[in-house]
């Protein structure tokens, strides 16, 4: 009996051990689950946040600089077409200024319910002296969308380093839709400044009145004359040796009219479509047709018409009237159309031989023919 009990005892020890044994392999087996599995989790936690966190530490600060980018130019095209936004009459005004961009104003002022400001002109009569330009410059006048200044600013021949502030405080105040202009003949055959009106605005429009070259040459010399009777005669001028009537390039009434020439330098910076030429000979036939033109080139609505004109026999030239219901019309000063000196036929056609072919060249330049002779 006591033989078979401990049989028994032994076989269930043997049990209980084994048991042990089995539970302790399934608790070990259970262990390195959990661990594999925990460390599977944190290398799938590596392998997808770290290639993110390296991204960004090189994506992060450039986008922060692009944004910082973004929001600055953002700001600056704000500040570069708005031009004021102020309340007004208890509304608020916002004028854009696309067109005055590169115009901006230098002060505000209030004249009742019309705000007016100052503007760099967007329109510049570049030439040609005795071509015309005084008139041109009135006839635009006559458009109650067109200011200019009175006398020369000559600021890019003579006042460029003075800057543009400066030169913007010659410009007379303008009322919101108004344009501004300004004329200065020497602007065209000086060396330069294309590069610098280009410098003030890329989008600068170009007016340049054209006359025979010859009676231009002719005109100046009127004027020069006039203002210091004892000059030479205009042959000894214009003329190098006037035995050969080989013409001296370096006089100043001779070189204004090679126009070619001084084109050629202001098509390096702008094109031709920014570039008007009035047909000075045209502008005293019919100025009306000009000035038609004229205003579709500034880009202003029809305005001056033919009725703003007429014709004086005595001077010679157009005269006009701001008001067409008006009876009273206004002529250019008394030095227009002055009496031309006598110049032979052989010193004019002499002359005219000089300057052909250049004609020639500004008629293949710009498309457009002139009846010179």
């Amino acid at each position: 009996m006591c033989e078979i009990d401990q049989q028994s005892a032994c076989e269930s020890g043997i049990c209980a051990s084994a048991i042990r044994t089995t539970l302790l392999r399934r608790s070990r087996s259970q262990l390195f689950v959990f661990i594999m599995c925990s460390v599977g989790c944190i290398y799938m936690f590596w392998f997808l946040m770290v290639p993110f966190h390296i991204l960004g530490s090189y994506v992060s600060p450039r986008s922060r600089t692009a944004w910082k980018a973004s929001t600055t130019a953002r700001h600056a095209e704000i500040q570069y077409n708005t031009k004021y936004l102020r309340t007004h009459n208890d509304r608020i005004i916002l004028e854009n200024t696309s067109l005055l961009a590169e115009a901006p104003r230098i002060h505000i002022t209030e004249t009742g319910n019309k705000t007016e400001t100052k503007r760099l002109p967007i329109a510049l009569i570049i030439g040609v002296k005795k071509g015309g330009t005084r008139a041109v410059l009135e006839y635009l006048r006559l458009h109650p969308d067109i200011v200019a200044p009175g006398p020369e600013p000559h600021f890019f021949d003579t006042h460029y380093t003075k800057g543009f502030e400066w030169y913007r405080n010659l410009m007379p105040e303008t009322e919101e839709g108004q344009l501004t202009i300004e004329k200065t003949p020497s602007y065209f055959v000086t060396k330069g400044i294309p590069q610098k009106v280009y410098e003030m605005s890329k989008k600068t429009k170009l007016i340049v009145v054209l006359r025979d070259p010859v009676m231009r040459a002719i005109s100046d010399y009127a004027q020069i004359a006039a203002r210091n009777p004892e000059v030479k005669p205009f042959s000894e001028i214009v003329f190098e040796n006037y035995d050969s009537y080989t013409v001296d390039t370096r006089r100043a009434i001779v070189k204004v009219g090679v126009y070619a020439l001084h084109l050629t330098r202001w098509l390096e910076y702008f094109t031709l479509n920014q570039i008007h030429i009035v047909n000075g000979e045209n502008l005293i036939r019919d100025p009306a047709s000009e000035l038609r033109d004229l205003q579709t080139f500034i880009g202003v609505k029809p305005h001056i018409t033919g009725e703003h004109f007429t014709f004086n026999i005595t001077k010679g030239f157009p005269c006009y009237r701001r008001n067409t219901s008006q009876q009273s019309w206004h002529c250019l000063s008394d030095d227009k159309g002055r009496p031309h000196p006598n110049v032979s036929s052989l010193v004019r056609s002499k002359l005219a031989n000089f300057y052909r072919p250049f004609n020639h060249r500004l008629y293949l330049m710009t498309g457009k023919h002139f009846d010179w002779t």
